[in-house]
């Protein structure tokens, strides 16, 4: 039995993730499939329209044989550790042969150069990136630059058939990128493959007459009301609504308002200064920016904030560390090298439990069905996560609060 891997956040599973999903069965000719997904937090610093649980059945629907929850504490990193925690898990289960992933570029060749190159990432590299931010420069501008000059100063970059920093600046090409890279650092085996990303671009608005819009438009067409059925398969469109019925979705941003503004009101400086990402003097910021809002809002504190040098993407994390109390202390980059630490098992159909069964006799790390009994850090945070994700529902239940103590995994 071979398996691919693949990594999503499937915020929400649309018709472009069946057809990544397909094209990942056909390339690779695996068998079965394992997919890493993001919990109740995105990569973006957002909470998922609907929970892990609504997200996990959609992608057993799909054909996915296996789900595994990728920890928040990777969830919520820039693409470097995002990737790495993924990959690592991937690489732990000690079934996965391949790993396949979208990309603009839709091919491997312009990618594996650069990702050997960077893979071995100098001090000269890191001193260009702090100084290229140090003149205002977001880390993804700062990283794309910087990366795209060292490689261009090299025998195989100089004269390149190809623009590196146009590539990476990419965004399906960067996260590529970096599992190719995660690949490298941990000595894997498993096979790369890349499918060229289809239809709507990353930022693209709605399309008229195409069944293919991106998870953006998506969630911004829920959140405004609409139905995104023409660009769902039924499944998915269905646990939305049934979600949307119970009241557990669709979860925005502005949903943890609330909790959010308790914890900045509520903390002084020095302690906002011991959070993840809480740094260059951001903590004073929102501190001396929190009083001038007449009406507290997210995306009003977020304008605030926002500057060249902060995206909002990055602004969003930081938010979203501050409410789960994520302290530096935990998220060091030493930490994070060392992977996740376990396995924790979201879903499987029944093909799944032929891998789950051989995964107990080829993991590095412990497969984890229920918390029950099992003591780790980075699955405290995950409960704590889902629990505060729960938070913004209508009318939260006790079995919303503790979906990870009370419900198995979800199987289809």
């Amino acid at each position: 039995m071979t398996t691919v891997g693949i990594i999503a956040e499937y915020n929400p599973l649309h018709n472009g993730h069946v057809h990544h999903f397909n094209e990942a069965k056909r390339l690779s000719g695996a068998d079965s499939a394992i997919v890493v997904m993001s919990g109740p937090f995105t990569q973006r610093g957002e909470p998922a329209v609907v929970s892990k649980r609504a997200r996990t059945e959609m992608a057993l629907h799909m054909g996915a044989d296996l789900v595994i929850e990728l920890p928040v504490g990777y969830a919520l990193q820039p693409a470097e550790w995002f990737a790495f925690g993924a990959v690592s898990l991937l690489e732990a289960t000690g079934v996965t042969s391949s790993l396949c992933f979208g990309s603009e570029a839709g091919a491997l060749g312009e990618l594996l150069p650069l990702a050997a190159f960077l893979a071995e990432e100098s001090s000269e590299l890191q001193a260009e990136i702090r100084r290229r931010m140090a003149l205002g420069a977001s880390f993804p501008a700062a990283y794309s630059a910087a990366a795209a000059a060292a490689w261009e100063g090299t025998p195989g970059g100089h004269g390149s058939p190809f623009d590196a920093e146009a590539l990476l600046r990419q965004p399906n090409n960067s996260l590529g990128l970096h599992y190719l890279i995660a690949l490298r650092r941990l000595g894997s085996a498993m096979q790369p493959l890349t499918v060229p990303r289809t239809g709507a671009g990353f930022h693209d608005p709605l399309q008229s007459g195409s069944s293919i819009a991106s998870a953006t438009a998506i969630r911004r067409l829920l959140l405004e009301g609409g139905s995104p059925a023409a660009y769902m398969p039924e499944y998915s469109m269905s646990i939305l609504e049934r979600e949307h019925a119970a009241g557990r979705g669709p979860v925005s941003l502005e949903d943890f308002r609330d909790q959010l503004r308790h914890v900045l009101v509520t903390r002084t400086a020095a302690e906002l200064q011991l959070l993840q990402d809480m740094n260059e003097g951001l903590e004073n910021r929102l501190q001396r920016v929190m009083p001038q809002l007449e009406q507290f809002t997210i995306s009003r504190l977020l304008e605030a904030l926002k500057s060249k040098r902060y995206t909002h993407t990055r602004l969003q994390r930081l938010l979203l560390h501050t409410l789960l109390n994520h302290s530096k202390k935990e998220m060091t980059p030493s930490t994070l090298a060392q992977g996740p630490g376990y396995i924790r098992i979201l879903g499987f159909r029944e093909n799944g439990r032929k891998l789950l069964k051989r995964m107990k006799q080829t993991a590095s790390w412990p497969v984890i069905t229920s918390p029950a009994g099992f003591s780790h850090l980075g699955l405290e945070r995950d409960i704590q996560a889902a629990a505060a994700y729960a938070g913004a529902f209508g009318s939260p239940l006790r079995n919303d609060l503790y979906s990870d103590y009370f419900m198995p995994p979800v199987m289809v």
